[in-house]
């Protein structure tokens, strides 16, 4: 038999059994038991009631089947019936035998498609399926039968996402946040074209998912007479920029609720052209999915110069306090912070303080005097860089060289704002919480928070000055300082608005290419939610480091950006980066059960789906060589590819 005739029997046999799939998962399916959405579904979760592979059994997980991809890859697979979709190459997708890893179909896109993942949608009668992805800046529906472009979707399959956007961006508006899918509409998040002063909104738009028509949008960077206008100077809308939900979003979808987590305004480091608190940027809000219209927010960093973008999806749990049963949604950040509402009013669970933090000192800035701090539960990272933590692994001369440098920076601790010297930043930008690194258990109120230590110094310098000294340049002197205070407050007087660059740098770069900081690199916290306490705290994997440099184990792995997979059957898994391994882990105590190597660095996040009773976990592999992939011992050439495990047959 022919390939086509082989799609056929087999999308007849996978896609038109009965009593399957809607747009949430299976019909019929216990819940959270499907993988029809980036993350297991639109409520973000990163959970599975499956529970075949248990704490009893892990042990015994071998490898089903291998699919290679082209380049690399971090996409979360979906998973319908019995057929895997996920992304070849940077340009193509594919359907698979989601048993066998056999190919069905390929199709490539128009342009690279967002990184990490798609969506999936059905009519009521099932004779309408279709994938909805971001390929170079559109949106796009695809037929999930054969891999064809919709042609009523759009023009021809395609909508231009600049379509509704108030200011011209001449490049598209790609993006790696998939969006989501309620009902039938496309909700997707713009990203802020250009990282600098000129960057674009990042406004919140629906489509229909049949037509592709704009059905919303709500302004990320207020209008006149919205809400939050007045937090930024008049008629920011036309000229700021950023305010962009770069990473993911949830729907509760019961209660039509949209939580969306924005990033920072631009620029990201010096906001001496946007007084105000800026909303609304950093900050959690609730739409209703239907209309777009603001239900409530919160502000988790107000005017923020420290680009602490709200790093991944909200997530959904149900907890139980004082014999009450309450919903909540759960926002952790880059900063080393949970913070939990309640989910229909915004209410937080727990007092959050408004405290003094540091102010700037650098002419034109408008610092917010204070800063949320949630009283509980406590933090999942370090939020402090002293002296006495510097990495103890470093050869000496490098390790007496930052002491010095320590020295010439500023440092106060939490919300160090930049400055001229330049400021540590910790657990910094890069740090703390990202995409896709928590997962919740709903039901029980449990939260996983997986968060790295990767220290910056953020350094202001003047205009035409960006290169002079740079972030990792000469220390310097309180005499020059002042003298660039001096000239700043006669450019100011002169112009009106600064506009000042800021090359920051990773505290990582010395001859190992490891932090600046001691370990534990990278740790992975438990919580319970119905009291607020840390049930268990580890440090995930470790560091392949030359022998002689006397690293101990359960260092904690550098740079992971994986995200981790909770299940039913007991288990967490995560792929701990540095180390190239793949972890299961007890969910109960953080007790390590079982792990494998991988050819390299994931940076993906596992999904987990059932197929004739067997359950598989499958997850994609090969970051590449850049800052968060492997650093020691890494094999030439890193291979990409989805692996697919499951209990011996």
């Amino acid at each position: 038999m022919g390939r086509s005739g082989r799609l056929a029997v087999l999308t007849s046999s996978l896609f038109a059994a009965a009593a399957l799939a809607q747009t949430s998962g299976a019909r019929g399916a216990r819940p959270y038991t499907t993988w029809t959405a980036y993350g297991g579904g639109a409520h973000s979760s990163q959970y599975s009631a499956l529970d075949q592979i248990n704490t009893s059994n892990v042990s015994r997980l071998q490898v089903a089947w291998t699919f290679p991809v082209t380049g690399t890859v971090i996409f979360n697979p979906l998973i319908v019936d019995e057929v895997m979709f996920l992304q070849a190459s940077g340009d193509t997708l594919a359907a698979v035998d989601a048993a066998t890893g056999k190919e069905i179909w390929r199709r490539q896109t128009q342009g690279a498609m967002g990184a990490r993942g798609m969506n999936y949608w059905e009519s009521p009668d099932r004779s309408d399926r279709r994938l909805l992805f971001i390929a170079n800046g559109y949106l796009t529906a695809m037929s999930a039968q054969s891999g064809e472009a919709i042609a009523g979707f759009g023009d021809n399959g395609r909508v231009d996402l600049r379509i509704a956007l108030d200011r011209q961006a001449a490049a598209p508006l790609h993006t790696g946040n998939p969006g989501r899918i309620f009902e039938n509409t496309m909700i997707v998040s713009l990203p802020a074209q250009g990282a600098s002063y000129d960057a674009t909104p990042a406004d919140v738009q629906a489509y229909d998912v049949r037509t592709g028509r704009i059905q919303w949008v709500f302004h990320s960077i207020p209008h006149p007479g919205e809400f939050g206008y007045d937090t930024w100077p008049p008629e920011a809308f036309k000229k700021s920029g950023g305010v962009h939900n770069w990473s993911e979003s949830t729907v509760d979808e019961r209660r039509g609720i949209a939580f969306i987590s924005f990033g920072s305004p631009r620029f990201d480091f010096y906001g001496g052209d946007r007084a105000g608190a800026n909303l609304f940027g950093n900050s959690l809000v609730a739409l209703d999915a239907r209309t777009g219209k603001r239900i409530w927010h919160y502000q988790l960093v107000h005017h923020d110069l420290w680009d602490y973008d709200l790093p991944q999806a909200p997530k959904l749990l149900t907890i139980r306090q004082s014999g009450r049963t309450l919903d909540v949604v759960a926002q952790a950040t880059k900063q080393g912070f949970l913070f939990v509402f309640e989910r229909e009013t915004g209410r937080p669970i727990w007092p959050i303080e408004e405290r003094p933090v540091p102010r700037s000192d650098v002419p034109g800035e408008h610092s917010s005097p204070t800063q949320p701090f949630p009283t509980r539960p406590a933090p999942f990272a370090r939020q402090t860089f002293a002296e006495k933590d510097i990495n103890p692994y470093l050869p000496a001369a490098e390790r007496d060289a930052l002491v010095q440098r320590f020295k010439a920076l500023r440092n106060d601790g939490l919300f160090t704002p930049p400055s001229f010297e330049g400021s540590i930043s910790m657990p910094g930008h890069n740090g703390g919480a990202n995409f896709a690194t928590s997962a919740v258990d709903p039901a029980r109120g449990e939260m996983y928070v997986v968060a790295k230590a990767l220290p910056t110094v953020d350094r202001l310098t003047l205009p035409g000055q960006s290169g002079r000294g740079g972030a990792a340049g000469p220390i310097v002197t309180p005499e020059q300082k002042a003298q660039m205070i001096a000239q700043a407050r006669e450019l100011l007087a002169q112009g009106g608005t600064l506009r000042l660059p800021s090359p920051y740098e990773f505290m990582n770069q010395n001859s190992l290419r490891m932090s600046a900081v001691g370990p534990p690199w990278s740790e992975m916290t438990a919580y319970d939610l119905n009291t607020g306490e840390i049930t268990w705290r580890i440090p995930t994997g470790t560091v392949l480091a030359p022998p002689e440099l006397g690293i101990p184990p359960n260092t904690g792995s550098h740079f992971p950006r994986s995200g981790p997979l909770v299940t039913a059957g007991g288990l967490i898994f995560f792929a701990t980066g540095s180390d190239r391994r793949f972890r299961a882990y007890d969910r109960s105590s953080g007790r390590e059960l079982w792990s494998m190597e991988l050819p390299a660095a994931s940076e993906g996040m596992p999904a987990t789906y059932a197929i004739n009773g067997r359950q598989f976990i499958v997850v994609p592999v090969g970051a590449g060589a850049g800052l968060f992939a492997a650093r020691y011992g890494a094999p030439g050439a890193l291979a990409g590819q989805y692996i697919a495990l499951a209990l011996k047959q």
